[in-house]
Formats: C-alpha cells, structure tokens, sequence
C-alpha cells in the first residue's frame, strides 16, 4: 500500500526527494525486525535528524490519518517494530549524539539512536557505570530499550532499563512535545508519566531525549562457571544463593543443546554438560571474594560437576560474551529460530524447564533453554523452519502451552522481549479486563487518531 501523493509530497519537501525511501529494494530492510517469520513492507521511510523533524512528521501523521511506526535498529524480538500497510516507519537512528554526561548529579542525557554499548562506553570512561545491558547492546538503540523496556544479564541485581530512566522528552502523537523528569534524585510532583512511556513500545509517543541514571563503576569483580549433571541441581543452586542473601550481578545457565551451539561457535572451553550457570559478583573486593566462595561452596553442596574461576578481565569477558552469543550460536542450526521469554517465580524455575523439555517431545520440536536464571527469565529457542507449515502450527501451539504455563505458576509472558505482534493474543488473559481497559483508555487518549504503531500490544 502508498501513501496519498499529497503526504510524499509533504515529506519529500522536508526530507528531500532522496531522503524519503520508497523503492522496494530500499524498503526491504526495513521490512523486517528481529523476530522470525513476520514481515510487511512499510510505505517510505524516512531518518529523523532532530525533535523537529519527529514533531513535523507526527503532525502530519495525524492530520493525514497515516500509520506511523518508530524504528531503532530492529533488532526486536516481538515485532515491535514491524511495519504496518501504508505506514511511515521514522528511523531514529540519526539521533546518536551522546549531549551530556554529569558526573557531578550521575546521569547522561542521550538521544534516543545512541547504541547502548555507546552508553555503557562513555559511562566507563567517565568512571562511571550503566547496568542494563541486553544481548543485543552492541547495536540495539537506547531508544528500543526504553520502548521496550530491556533487561539484560546484570538485571537480577541491578534491574532493568526502567530503572535507569529519569527523564523523557517525548513527541506525543499529535506533534506536541512533553518532557517529563529531571536530574534530582526525588522528585514525586505528580504522576510519574516518564514510567508510562517506559515499556510503551512506540505506541504512545516517539521518544527524542533520554536522562539516564549512572552508578559507580565496582571496584572488583569475579566470574564462574559451574556445570551440573541435571538442570534441577543447576536451579536448586540459583535458588539457595538467592536463600543466603546473595544477589550476584550475573546468574545465568545454558541447557545442554544451547552449550554444545555455543562452544562450537566460541570455542572458549565450555565443558560438555546438562546444564552450566555462569556466575558473577561484584562490588567491593572483600565482598566480591566472599560472594564467590559462598557461591563456589553452593554449587559443590549441590553436586556441581567442575566449577571454572576466570582468571583475569579478559577470560571473564570471553566467558560473558559466549553467553551472549547464545542467540546467534542456535540461530546456525535452523533456517528459523524462534527466541522467546517466559518469566516464572524462581521458585518455579526447575518445574518450567522440565515443562519446557515436555512440550517439546510433545510437539516433536527442537527447543535450545537459556536465559536469566537469577531472575526466572527463561529464553525457550525454537529451531524451526517457516517454510514448514505444519511445524510452524506446532510451535503456535507449544507457545500456547508455554505461556499459559508460565501465567499458571505466577509468571509472566514477557520479561523483557515485550508484546509487540508476537503475544498480544496471550496478553488478555494474562493482565485482565480491567488492566486491558485501562490500558486502552490511555491509549486513545494520548492517540486519538491511531496513528502510533496500530496493531501493537492490543488492537
């Protein structure tokens, strides 16, 4: 579908005839984000250079009645940013300046298409630190954190990005600017509108500046790596460090089908095993040493096979990084990989893998386990084929199955990937109807017209 002559023409005099993209081929990449199997072809597309530019094409959106949907870098995996029939997909990724960072107050001020390593970086070289730090931060925009609200492997102890926003400066729909927040650390004079943007996923208005919360940088960290014979004894472990008031930066686990892809495509030494946690404590040294060794004492308390102390800097970040790259290593092994998160108590954590590993000789599928499992975040991987009709209709239904499973022990359908297109079928029976009105309600009311990523987390 195109747009009405009259709103090219409209665009293409601000933009330029070349700065609004409407042959196929360029608008192919922007088809398309990070979640498999779904696409759809935006009308144009056009790179937002300043507020301005995002105010000039929110009001013409609006007064024309045209879909806009914002856009990072795509690396979403819920079809967050999946173009809509006849829309304007309004990258943000010329919005890269890094304005401000304030030592003196612990905050930086960005535009919303720095990448959150560029964050992390600059947070680093002015002694300081960001936590949130999802698997995609080499090239996932700060923006599509926010919008999505990320998390990230450091969220059992430090949280996840919305507890690092402190102000927003916001294009509402209708082209008027809002800014909400500001460096003190307390500030409660009415609603806290900044929290409603946070996880909004582009539907209620396109984000132009964002104030971060930074830390101090810790003094010392330690990095381990303890292998299991059985995921329960690998949860069981989670689960008494967390009992003995210990709350590691990084607690995370790989399933055996997950390790096996990653060491092949690492080659970092991972030994072959049921389940391995990767550990990591931080802070100061003396407590950074103590954590370690009541963490290394649990693991062998609980049958650990081998456990593996990094032995410097680089050895801990090659060891971090493999787990990163969990994602990208299962994704070599099928023409499709489905990455999804179910959160669950961590109580609950052994019960929902062994349902996981069911559904999938259930439904005769192939599913890689990853994921946080200091904070019940669960990543289940499908290694599928979209071409396959019949399996794809056996993965809709082990994510049924999934999902429902995670809401019956207390859990949620998403920790951190988001709604988008993906879930927004579970999301009813999951939050209820009065949650879902109230939801609708803001919606219509900060976008009457419907103009901001239609079709997105509810119709």
């Amino acid at each position: 579908m195109s747009l009405a002559p009259h709103v090219l023409h409209e665009l293409q005099g601000r933009f330029g005839v070349s700065g609004v993209l409407i042959a196929p081929e360029d608008l192919i990449p922007y088809s398309f984000d990070g979640t498999a199997a779904l696409s759809q072809m935006p009308a144009c597309v056009v790179f937002a250079g300043s507020t301005d530019d995002v105010v000039f094409v929110l009001t013409l959106a609006t007064r024309t009645r045209t879909p806009v949907v914002t856009r990072g870098s795509g690396t979403g995996l819920s079809g967050g940013s999946l173009p809509v029939p006849g829309c304007i997909v309004l990258c943000t990724v010329r919005l890269n300046r890094i304005i401000e960072v304030d030592q003196s107050n612990l905050v930086m001020e960005v535009e919303p298409g720095v990448t959150t390593l560029e964050v992390a970086e600059a947070a680093a070289a002015a002694g300081l630190f960001y936590p949130p730090d999802p698997g995609s931060m080499k090239i996932s925009t700060i923006g599509g954190n926010v919008a999505e609200n990320s998390g990230g492997l450091r969220g059992l102890k430090y949280g996840i990005t919305r507890n690092y926003v402190m102000g927003l400066e916001i294009v509402l729909p209708n082209g008027e600017l809002l800014k909400t927040g500001n460096k003190c650390v307390k500030d409660v004079a009415g609603y806290s509108l900044k929290d409603l943007f946070v996880g909004s996923e582009g539907t209620l208005g396109v984000l132009t500046r964002i104030l971060l919360r930074l830390i101090p940088k810790p003094e010392a960290k330690r990095t381990m790596i303890a292998t299991f014979d059985a995921m329960d004894t690998a949860a069981q472990t989670v689960s008494d460090i967390i009992a003995a008031k210990i709350i590691p930066c990084t607690l995370e686990f790989l399933d055996r089908t997950t390790l096996r892809c990653v060491e092949d495509f690492t080659k970092v030494g991972l030994p072959d095993c049921e389940a391995l946690l990767l550990m990591e404590t931080d802070g100061h040294p003396a407590q950074v040493a103590d954590e370690a060794d009541q963490m290394a004492s649990i693991a062998h308390r609980n049958g650990c096979r081998s456990l593996r102390v990094a032995a410097n800097e680089a050895e801990a970040t090659a060891l971090a990084t493999a787990r990163r790259s969990a994602f990208s290593a299962l994704a070599r092994l099928a023409p499709t990989t489905i990455l999804e998160d179910a959160t669950v108590p961590r109580s609950e954590l052994a019960k929902m893998i062994r349902f996981v590993d069911d559904i999938a000789r259930k439904y005769q599928l192939r599913i890689g386990t990853f994921g946080h499992m200091g904070d019940g975040n669960l990543h289940p991987t499908f290694l599928t084929d979209e071409r396959n009709h019949s399996e794809m209709e056996r993965v809709h239904e082990a994510f049924r199955d999934i999902f429902n499973e995670a809401i019956r022990l207390g859990g949620t359908i998403t920790g951190e990937h988001g709604v988008g297109l993906a879930k927004k079928e579970f999301l009813p029976s999951f939050l209820g109807p009065a949650q879902m009105r109230v939801m609708r309600a803001l919606r219509r009311e900060l976008d009457p017209a419907g103009i901001l990523n239609p079709g997105k987390m509810f119709d």
